[in-house]
This record gives C-alpha cells, sequence and structure tokens, in this order.
C-alpha cells in the first residue's frame, strides 16, 4: 500500500499555491508596467527597455519563489530528493527552478518523487508566463515603436 499520500498532498497544495502566487504576481506586474508605460515620459528606447527589465524582474521572482518552495519541501525527504545532492541548497534550488522554469531542463539536478510533480507544473508555468510577457513586449512595442 502507499504510504506517501500525506506528501502528495503537501506537494500538491504547494505548488497550487505556488502556481496562483506566480500567475498573480505576473498579472499584477504587468499591470503595473502597463500603467506606468503609459505614463512615463522619455523616449520609446527607454520605454521598450524599462519594459524589458521590469519583465525580466518578474521572471527573476517568480523563479526565487518556485525555488524557495522546492527548497522548502526538499527539506522534507517523504517529498522528494535530488540524487546525489543529499542536502540541495536554496541556490541549488533556484538553480533547478531556472531551468525548469525556462524548460531548458539541464539534467544535471533531476528531482525524483511526488516533488516531480511541482517541477512538472513549474515548466508549463514558466512556458505559459513567458509567452504571456512575449505578448506584452510586443504590444508596447508595437505602440511605441509606431509612434514618429
Amino acid at each position: 500500500m502507499y504510504e506517501q499520500w500525506g506528501a502528495n498532498a503537501l506537494v500538491v497544495f504547494a505548488t497550487l499555491a505556488t502556481v496562483a502566487v506566480c500567475v498573480e504576481l505576473h498579472y499584477e506586474g504587468l499591470s503595473w508596467l502597463g500603467r506606468r508605460l503609459a505614463t512615463a515620459q522619455g523616449t520609446r528606447r527607454s520605454k521598450v527597455l524599462y519594459a524589458i527589465y521590469g519583465i525580466l524582474g518578474l521572471h527573476i521572482a517568480e523563479i526565487w519563489i518556485f525555488g524557495g518552495v522546492i527548497w522548502a519541501l526538499l527539506m522534507w525527504p517523504a517529498t522528494g530528493q535530488v540524487p546525489g545532492h543529499p542536502a540541495i541548497g536554496l541556490l541549488d534550488a533556484v538553480y533547478l527552478s531556472a531551468s525548469t522554469y525556462t524548460t531548458v531542463g539541464y539534467g544535471d539536478l533531476s528531482p525524483v518523487g511526488p516533488i516531480r510533480f511541482l517541477a512538472g507544473t513549474e515548466a508549463l508555468t514558466g512556458f505559459v508566463l513567458i509567452t504571456w510577457s512575449a505578448s506584452f513586449t510586443y504590444l508596447e512595442m508595437e505602440r511605441y515603436w509606431r509612434v514618429r
């Protein structure tokens, strides 16, 4: 009989909460950025660069959020582990998060156990948020580069 229902439930709950926090952060961040760009003084170039730096900041914050949750979950061995790395540090967890979020997936750190659900969901979430940012960037560039 499977004995890790509590660990699975914890990982699923942590995953859903983390996805919700990151999606909300992304929505609010892009909304704020859009309002800020509309009222900001400056050249078209500076507005586009401001948007890019803002978007990169959002993605880095989301990677750190996922990394922190991965790191916290790996403190409880029942939620999973990273073979070959008995005690994964925070920066290692953030690195794992970055390679997962961006769907690069180098494979040098590969989680096993229930935490794989978080990793798989992070890849999907990262893909969606990155494409959302690309759409936002396109619309902002279209607005500021069209005006002469």
